[in-house]
């Protein structure tokens, strides 16, 4: 038996006994959080099955190592908590809905997040009709993140725990795409996770949580982008026009940054650190500057096609709370809304707000949702 599922059949209450009739098909990625997830569930009641999701493989179609690694921790996590798992591939989806998104992004110079496509496109789109044809009730996943059910429809409401929070990767899904959605671990911190996970001796209680690109992982990310974009040598100017170093594709880079230009041993410079400003795309040249930033700090923010995911503001204007970047700290603002058309001005000015990433709006603990920026200015 499993040890998640020891529960005395006499002591079973009603609410078990109902939610033993209702099916959960978790997404499984061979990491704690999802493990945790599944193994809460069965505890709950719920009749639970784990769905492994393949999306990527390599342009000469070796397998990728590191997806076969992962299945094979599911399929570890899955016999331990005794339920039954699946995988199924959503490679071509997440290439054509997703991978071509991301590569046209950075080919124009922008700073994309294909994390966010991911769970929009594939994981609450092509997931959860997979899900479907398992006999699934409800989908779980393993994200820091809640559903609250209003007159409005579904609200998004962050995690408790904020340095885990991950309502800012969600801010592209609707209301109908968080219907019958479970996410276990909205009230739980990392900590107690793993402490969860080592509790019911689950094998992943210690693995490191992934990094890198949406379903691609960690790699050498400079050689990764030039299989898709031709990379091509260019010079990097300061902002009088003077060259002060080189670089191998301005699409690497993005404002604000500060590691990797490589830059040093110019006549007359200052000691202050130099960072990226701007990148010409066309005449391919990367400008910089360095010591004073000041330059870099945006008062305002635009998203002209905006995703709220069920509550619209009564009002043009929100009083309201605004990430930039993922982990970052809630930032007070204002947001001044034109149709779908959002325009943020913050009550202090923000550092290198990177064109094609996302704002994302909060009312108190509720995602309001997210756009892409467009434009930053004072």
């Amino acid at each position: 038996m499993s040890t998640c599922g020891k529960v005395c059949t006499r002591q079973l209450s009603y609410d078990i006994i109902r939610k033993m009739s209702k099916r959960v098909v978790v997404g499984m990625s061979g990491g704690v959080d999802s493990a945790v997830a599944a193994c809460m569930l069965k505890e709950q009641g719920y009749e639970v099955v784990g769905l492994f999701m393949r999306n990527w493989h390599e342009k000469d179609g070796s397998d990728n190592c590191t997806a076969d690694e992962d299945y094979y921790d599911v399929r570890g996590v899955c016999n331990r908590i005794g339920i039954p798992y699946y995988s199924v591939d959503f490679s071509k989806e997440y290439y054509d809905r997703v991978f071509t998104h991301f590569v046209d992004e950075y080919a124009k110079g922008r700073t994309p997040n294909p994390d966010v496509l991911c769970n929009r496109e594939i994981k609450f789109s092509s997931f959860a009709s997979h899900a479907k044809s398992l006999g699934a009730d409800y989908i779980a996943t393993g994200h820091y993140a809640g559903v609250r059910k209003a007159d409005c429809g579904n609200l998004l409401i962050r995690a408790k725990d904020d340095n885990k929070d991950q309502t800012y990767f969600l801010n592209q899904l609707k209301s109908e795409q968080l219907d019958n959605v479970i996410f276990p671990l909205c009230n739980l911190d990392k900590p107690a996770v793993r402490a969860y996970a080592a509790k019911y001796g689950i094998s992943v209680a210690d693995k490191k949580d992934s990094t890198g690109i949406c379903f691609i992982g960690e790699r050498n990310f400079r050689n990764f982008l030039s299989q898709y974009i031709p990379m091509k040598e260019g010079v990097i100017k300061d902002l009088c026009g003077r060259v002060v170093g080189r670089h191998n594709g301005v699409f690497y880079y993005t404002a604000g940054q500060r590691r990797g230009l490589g830059i040093g041993g110019i006549d007359g410079a200052g000691e202050g650190k130099w960072f990226v400003v701007d990148k010409d795309v066309k005449s391919n040249v990367l400008y910089v500057s360095q010591g004073d930033e000041s330059m870099l700090y945006k008062g305002k923010v635009s998203c002209p096609n905006f995703n709220f995911i069920s509550m619209r503001p009564d009002g043009p204007v929100i009083d309201c709370e605004v990430r930039i970047r993922h982990r970052q700290k809630l930032q007070r603002a204002k947001a001044y809304v034109t149709g779908n058309s959002v325009e943020i001005a913050f009550d202090t000015p923000q550092r290198a707000p990177a064109i094609g990433q996302y704002a994302v709006l909060y009312l108190g603990d509720i995602c309001l949702g997210g756009g892409v920026i467009e434009r930053a200015y004072d």
